[in-house]
């Protein structure tokens, strides 16, 4: 409101203050409304009083009504001038004969009124400067005089400084008719100061009054009737609207302006009407305003939830119904397109002018009022469709990980969604609106997003301490990703001094999001180190803690970048401070740095390395609990196997193990093949040597029978056992046939022609040589199937 009344210029029909000079003894002059001058007390410009004048000029006491005034008895103000004479205004203008007196043809004369109201108020509050002044100077000049008194009581003096003491003292006494006179014109001026503060009050403004509340009256019964009751359609006439805005505008600038002559008993009906006229004025902008910000709401269509949940963000979560996934899609992207949520550019220009004229009415805190509960609803209905609830930290705490595992990707799409949309077309919106208020579109934008953003923030904190569980590591990554991700974005809409407190919240929140996926993702290498079951897997198979393992450090990996970061900034915290072990330092003979790697392992990287280490541990410790070593060597083989192909098959898991890691891991596998031939194969081979066979230069047939017999024992127990074993990897499961066939073909097939002909054709022959060269091949490709085999499927 100050604003408006000291932008007004200076009107040039005003005269300029000037200044007069008198001598002490003269009685003081009629000063003119506009001069300056004059030392006064406090009380020397008192609550004015409000005369009417047909004129717009403002006139003090001293010119009102009455002959003993200066008045003229028909009623013209007067006032003397310089040389004493008395001056008349010209006699006004009869406003009862005007033919067609509207808002528009008084509007030049408020503003002049209003010109004129401004100057008088500048010259009083520097009359009110200078009488302040005045009496500062006084009052130091007083205290002057006592300190130099006091100066010359304490000095030593001689008996003649006394005495002319003494003689000094009548002059002082003299001085006292002075002081006299001072004070008497020091009242003078005060009563010139009083006057200055009272005005004449034109009497078109009266009926500028009546004419506003009849406008006024009109537009608000013709809103009651547009809009069915609380507001109309405010932009059906631009150019009416733009001429009320301007009355308006005028009339709050009236109100402003004569409200500090509210307390004057004889204008106070007058001042009273005006600003309950002003007060209905702004309610009816109170009501538009609302209209404007409420009527995008109703046109916006609604989103259908689908039938297995409260939105299609549920249905994209729990997998039901493909066909509201793209829609919401398709909605979101329409929303990014438009610059505001649902209103046009001329419907923020409106609510821009509305606004700025509420505030500059001094409706400031209903104006925001009235911004905040309908944008607060509109963002919380649109929330709303998207999923989202307001759950407590307590209920967060309370509720079964199946129903918190549904709502953490809910929560996590929805404050994307702000991040990107929401927020953004609300800052734009309210920076709009408000562009002529700064600090408050900042404010009211802070207060609109922190409640949704503290919800968040408590259900992340609510998520953060629940029970830990390894399961839970990926839904708390995604809650890190998005207060890391998200929040960055969201700050950058608010200003540099405002975002502090809301940074310092969402930092604490994310920590402790970190520190609980660390502490997961740590108990996972505590439970490798724990898992002491002693029941072996059946054929050797892969063991469940490896696949387990594996694949959750697969999926784990997606996170990596996430991962790294949690680490590195849980290291430094750990850093710092000084009781804390240092956990993630790195080892250089657990894990082999890549090509890209430093010698320095990076948090991440040590604890991988770890984790790689306990498994394989623990792998060798469940080796131990088969008896055949061969088995063992299988056992081993499988899970190397699995670990090997897994790490190769993730590019971002082989960059953390490095190509040594891998090298080493392969050369362990070869090393349990040899060791399965070994144990297996070896003897069996040993039935096929020839040396023993022929005694003193003959083939000895009793040792031929035993080598035969021997060799069909010790393989039909292989190919019973270890057809029942379990290569689940095709690679490896070839190689290892294939490396099998490879040496007991050859052999069997060289033993079988040399010596085969010593036994008799007939049921001799088919007692001791029971395979083929083909027989041992096709049963060698039978081995490792999981699955018992039939001898008889050998022929």
């Amino acid at each position: 409101m100050e604003s408006n009344i000291n932008s007004e210029q200076a009107h040039p029909d005003v005269a300029k203050p000037t200044d007069t000079t008198t001598n002490k003894d003269d009685p003081p002059p009629t000063v003119p409304d506009s001069s300056a001058a004059a030392d006064g007390n406090d009380d020397a410009s008192p609550a004015p009083h409000i005369h009417h004048s047909r004129s717009g000029h403002l006139l003090d006491d001293s010119s009102s009504s009455g002959p003993e005034n200066g008045a003229d008895k028909d009623g013209s103000a007067s006032s003397p001038d310089q040389n004493g004479d008395v001056s008349h205004d010209p006699p006004p203008p009869n406003l009862d004969e005007e033919i067609h007196l509207t808002l528009q043809t008084l509007s030049p004369d408020i503003d002049h009124f209003l010109i004129t109201l401004s100057e008088r108020k500048m010259v009083v509050s520097s009359q009110e400067t200078l009488v302040g002044e005045m009496e500062e100077k006084k009052e130091h000049d007083e205290k002057q005089e006592t300190e130099d008194k006091d100066e010359k009581n304490e000095d030593p003096i001689s008996g003649e400084k006394e005495a002319g003491s003494r003689e000094h003292k009548p002059d002082s006494e003299e001085a006292g008719p002075d002081d006299e006179e001072g004070k008497k014109e020091e009242e003078k001026e005060k009563q010139i100061c009083k006057k200055r503060s009272t005005i004449l009050m034109p009497e078109f403004v009266e009926k500028y009054v009546d004419l506003v509340d009849g406008k006024i009256r009109d537009r608000d019964s013709s809103s009651d009737g547009k809009g069915g009751g609380g507001g109309g359609k405010w932009c059906l006439s631009p150019d009416d609207d733009a001429l009320f805005m301007e009355i308006v505008n005028r009339f709050s600038r009236l109100a402003s302006s004569l409200n500090e002559f509210r307390s004057d008993p004889d204008h106070a009906h007058l001042v009273n009407r005006i600003g309950s006229i002003h007060q209905r004025a702004m309610s009816y902008l109170e009501d538009e305003f609302g209209f404007l910000l409420q009527e995008h709401a109703n046109q916006q269509p609604v989103q259908e939830p689908d039938s297995a949940g409260k939105s299609s963000a549920k249905a994209a979560e729990t997998g039901e119904g493909g066909s509201p996934l793209p829609e919401s899609q398709s909605k979101l992207e329409e929303e990014k397109e438009s610059p505001y949520p649902g209103y046009s550019e001329e419907t923020v220009t409106n609510l821009r002018n509305i606004a700025s004229q509420m505030i500059a009415g001094g409706y400031e805190s209903e104006c925001c009022q009235v911004y905040m509960i309908v944008r607060r609803h509109a963002l919380d209905e649109t929330l709303i469709q998207s999923g989202f609830e307001k759950i407590s930290i307590d209920d967060v705490q309370k509720m079964a990980w199946e129903n918190l595992e549904r709502e953490i990707p809910i929560m996590t799409s929805i404050i994307k969604e702000c991040a990107s949309v929401h927020f953004p077309k609300e800052h734009k919106l309210v920076h709009s609106v408000f562009s002529n208020y700064p600090s408050l579109s900042i404010s009211l934008f802070s207060n609109l997003s922190r409640g949704i953003l503290i919800q968040f923030l408590n259900f992340a904190e609510g998520v953060a301490m629940s029970k830990r569980s390894t399961e839970k590591l990926f839904k708390f990554l995604d809650m890190y990703e998005t207060l890391r991700d998200g929040f960055a974005a969201i700050e950058g809409l608010y200003p540099e001094e405002s975002e502090g407190e809301l940074k310092t919240e969402a930092t604490t929140v994310k920590g402790r999001i970190g520190e609980a996926a660390i502490n997961i993702f740590s108990d996972l290498e505590h439970s490798i180190k724990n898992d002491h079951g002693k029941t072996p897997v059946p054929g050797g198979a892969v063991h469940p803690l490896t696949r387990y393992t594996m694949n959750y450090l697969k999926y784990a990996f997606e996170y990596k970048s996430t991962l790294e970061n949690v680490f590195r900034e849980h290291s430094k915290i750990e850093r710092a401070d000084s009781t804390s072990r240092p956990r993630f330092e790195g080892d250089s003979n657990q894990a082999g740095g890549g090509g890209d790697q430093d010698n320095n392992q990076s948090p991440f990287a040590g604890q991988l390395a770890r984790i790689m280490d306990f498994l394989d541990q623990n792998l060798e410790s469940k080796s131990q609990l088969y008896r055949d070593v061969s088995l063992c060597c299988i056992f081993m083989m499988n899970n190397g196997r699995y670990i090997l192909q897994k790490i190769k098959s993730s590019p971002e898991i082989h960059c953390v193990m490095g190509d040594p890691w891998c090298r080493r891991k392969s050369s362990d596998l070869r090393n349990y093949h040899k060791g399965y031939q070994r144990e297996t194969w070896s003897k069996l081979l040993g039935c096929l040597a020839q040396e023993g066979v022929q005694v003193h230069g003959k083939v000895s047939k009793t040792v031929l029978k035993e080598r035969f017999k021997n060799f069909n024992i010790m393989f039909d127990e292989i190919h019973r056992t270890q057809s029942q074993w379990v290569v689940s990897d095709e690679q490896l499961q070839s190689e290892l046939r294939v490396s099998i066939a490879a040496v007991v073909i050859p052999a069997y097939r060289a033993f079988l022609g040399r010596f085969s002909q010593y036994f008799t054709p007939g049921r001799q022959y088919e007692k001791y040589v029971k395979y083929q060269a083909e027989d041992i091949e096709n049963c060698v490709e039978e081995l490792f199937e999981g699955n018992a085999s039939s001898i008889a499927r050998r022929r």
